[in-house]
């Protein structure tokens, strides 16, 4: 159920050059399951921008981001004590007994955000999942640390080799796996497909206009029609996308 809330920033700090981390308090009780996103009104723009949640612990969430444009570089320069508004319980999330015991958590860039909560919810579950996280540098690399601390096996690639596996996050995947759910370019979550005969679940990314359902600016072309990624996504099961050649 879609909720709206004044949130109060606890924390805003670099996690790299681009990456920031944004973490928020206030009501987080529509924030249900990992997957699913949230939308912030930002001073002075028209639309809000729409962020998966990369985890939700007490009355807080958190938010990781890449300031790529005029919105993310606002957020960017919040500090503590700011107040946002923001539209939380949007999506469907993934789920969680949708790919076995032994899945891989597929992640290229920020598209990582969204499988930190996944991990720790899987875990709680006693699934035993490995996260694979594609970077194109050492310098890109973020939240390596923190899939590690949680008990599970992680492995960094980076497309020039200067961190971990040398190539693409595909190229990591060749481990037994009872299925997997990734997020990142759309480019990378097709790949992971091709490479995998397993269970998945993709989460897309799509620019967004309303973020609920009504401007049809996000959809996806399934074997069930049109699907809306703001509504009946971000969440959808491989075995539906239509991919485009």
């Amino acid at each position: 159920m879609m909720k709206q809330g004044i949130f109060t920033v606890t924390e805003s700090s670099p996690l790299t050059e681009k990456v920031s981390r944004l973490v928020l308090r206030g009501d987080v009780s529509a924030i249900e399951r990992p997957g699913q996103f949230v939308q912030l009104r930002l001073d002075g723009l028209y639309l809000r921008r729409p962020f998966s949640v990369c985890d939700r612990a007490g009355d807080s969430f958190t938010i990781l981001f890449e300031a790529a444009g005029k919105g993310t570089r606002l957020l960017r320069d919040e500090k503590p004590g700011a107040e946002i508004d923001v539209l939380t319980g949007l999506g469907n999330g993934f789920d969680l007994f949708a790919c076995g015991d032994t899945p891989l958590l597929i992640g290229g860039g920020t598209g990582i955000s969204p499988l930190y909560w996944l991990a720790k919810e899987l875990i709680r579950e006693g699934r035993r999942p490995t996260a694979l996280l594609g970077f194109n540098t050492a310098a890109d690399v973020f939240y390596e640390e923190d899939f590690r601390a949680l008990g599970i096996e992680t492995v960094v690639t980076t497309a020039n080799g200067s961190r971990g596996v040398k190539g693409y996050v595909t190229d990591a995947m060749d481990r037994p796996h009872s299925g997997f759910y990734t997020c990142g370019p759309e480019d990378m979550i097709k790949a992971v497909c091709s490479r995998s005969d397993r269970p998945g679940q993709l989460s897309f990314d799509r620019r967004m206009g309303c973020g609920f359902g009504a401007c049809m600016g996000c959809t996806v072309k399934t074997t069930n029609g049109l699907k809306r990624i703001c509504k009946e996504g971000p969440v959808l099961d491989r075995k539906e996308v239509l991919w485009e050649n």
